[in-house]
């Protein structure tokens, strides 16, 4: 294979490798499912999404796993706030989970094992960790794992080297809310909860009383369950899974199975929200939901989640919308350039050329599909698209070259994820001519092209529309007779 990605586990950038014959074996942490996901969360999955995508379009099968937490302390807690079964609560976020990542074109990963599914392997492994002496049972009917059995404890996270003293905050410097402990120590971490009156109906029986499981040790269940046991290829998450949750992962599984877990480590990093982090108090948890009712299709959506580099912060904020809006502008117009070479519609684009076929040759798009392969390098590639856009090369080509470079350009936006010609009709009283008179204007202002943006605006006020703008975008009245 061609791909190569960046290793939190060496820190380096190395090609994937996968057995003779095999499909890459990929495991992703997906949602806990108590709520919308965000665009945080979906950023993440995103990026997992694409890589997916570029590794598929180099010609490698991929064996994605993604799985559902539908069973966790904040799961329980809300599903019990709001008086439905445990089933019945995360069922109805795991249906919204799945409509977004549809709306975001994302891939459906090929198994997506759940929490509450796998409780008997959960509790088969924790057996086998206490018969190795890698765990022990308390006399409250919980287990924890002892971590000084497992010699290689930190090693992805260089924990040693950071001296963490508690388990309750994870690697991005957060308070690790997900699996709350009673005890504020390194050493050991929950495989099994036993029973408590806060749980409700949530227990199940075990050979140390009833309980639940740990969430660390959901993934390690379900990874067993998913790809028989075996070392996997790729493991992907979000930085803040790094310690504690991949650690335990590591310690757990291989203490379990003595072979290595994973072989590769694959990190995204945080988004920020208009320069600030999000938070509930701030009110910047947006989700899909929230950006399309603000007026920005899906595609926008992703755009700007996948824009910059997955390793570096990524600072969101509704100017960057505008932007991206603009970009998927210029794709599609570019598209339409060679589409009229070639005599094909629009409609036909998607379906004819945004495939996982790849080019024999990407001729001048070439520089754009070496970055992807390059540690998922998105925004050299989409800079060196957009460097062929400004060369103008349509007013060269005949039909048979204006193909070809069609089929470089749909394979490359297949493996970014990209649909054109696909944004939500926005509602609006104004004629068709004068929205779109509206929307060049934003788009010249956003280029800073003054003099063009005051010429649409008196063009759209000639047509008796009056522009009013937001930070968000730009809304149309008609002007008083």
């Amino acid at each position: 294979m061609s791909v190569q990605l960046y290793d939190t586990l060496s820190r380096s950038i190395q090609p994937l490798s996968t057995e003779n014959g095999k499909p890459l074996r990929f495991y992703c942490c997906g949602p806990t499912v108590y709520g919308p996901a965000h665009i945080g969360n979906f950023r993440t999955f995103l990026i997992q999404d694409t890589l997916r995508r570029v590794l598929e379009v180099d010609g490698t099968e991929v064996k994605h796993v993604r799985n559902i937490t539908d069973l966790d302390d904040k799961t329980i807690r809300q599903s019990m706030a709001e008086g439905l079964s445990l089933g019945e609560f995360t069922a109805k976020w795991t249906d919204k989970f799945h409509a977004d990542c549809k709306a975001l074109n994302m891939l459906s990963p090929c198994i997506e094992p759940s929490a509450v599914a796998h409780i008997p392997q959960q509790i088969a492994l924790v057996e086998k960790l206490i018969e190795k002496g890698h765990a022990y049972a308390t006399e409250d009917g919980s287990v924890y794992f002892r971590v000084n059995s497992f010699e290689d404890y930190g090693r992805l996270s260089k924990l040693k080297q950071r001296e963490l003293k508690t388990q309750n905050e994870n690697s991005a410097g957060e308070v690790n809310d997900a699996d709350e402990y009673d005890r504020e120590s390194v050493t050991d971490f929950a495989l099994w909860k036993s029973r408590k009156p806060e749980d409700g109906a949530n227990y199940w029986p075990s050979p140390w009383g009833e309980g639940r499981p740990g969430w660390h040790l959901e993934c390690s269940a379900m990874v067993d369950s998913a790809f028989d046991g075996e070392t996997i290829d790729l493991h992907g998450g979000g930085i803040d899974l790094c310690f504690p949750h991949h650690e335990n992962e590591i310690a757990q599984s291989e203490c379990a199975h003595g072979h290595d877990f994973c072989k590769h480590w694959f990190h995204s990093a945080h988004l920020m929200v208009e320069g600030a982090k999000m938070s509930k108090s701030l009110g910047n948890l947006y989700t899909l939901d929230d950006l399309r009712a603000k007026g920005f299709d899906p595609m926008i959506v992703r755009y700007t989640l996948i824009s910059g580099s997955y390793r570096q912060q990524l600072n969101f904020t509704f100017d960057g919308l505008h932007a991206s809006q603009s970009a998927l502008s210029k794709l599609e117009r570019f598209a339409e350039s060679l589409l009229a070479k070639t005599g094909e519609a629009t409609e036909q684009f998607n379906d004819t050329y945004v495939t996982t076929e790849a080019p024999k040759d990407y001729g001048r798009l070439e520089k754009a599909w070496d970055a992807l392969r390059t540690n998922l390098n998105t925004a050299a590639c989409l800079g060196a698209i957009f460097g062929v856009i400004g060369s103008n090369p349509a007013a060269s080509l005949d039909a048979e070259a204006a193909r070809s470079l069609l089929h470089a350009f749909g394979s490359l936006l297949y493996a970014l994820g990209l649909k054109l010609f696909t944004a939500e009709p926005k509602q609006s009283d104004a004629p068709k001519a004068v929205i779109a008179l509206a929307q060049a204007r934003w788009d010249a202002k956003q280029a800073k092209d003054w003099a063009k943006a005051d010429e649409l605006r008196d063009a759209v006020l000639a047509q008796g529309w009056i522009i009013k703008d937001s930070k968000e975008g730009f809304e149309l009245s008609q002007s008083p007779k």
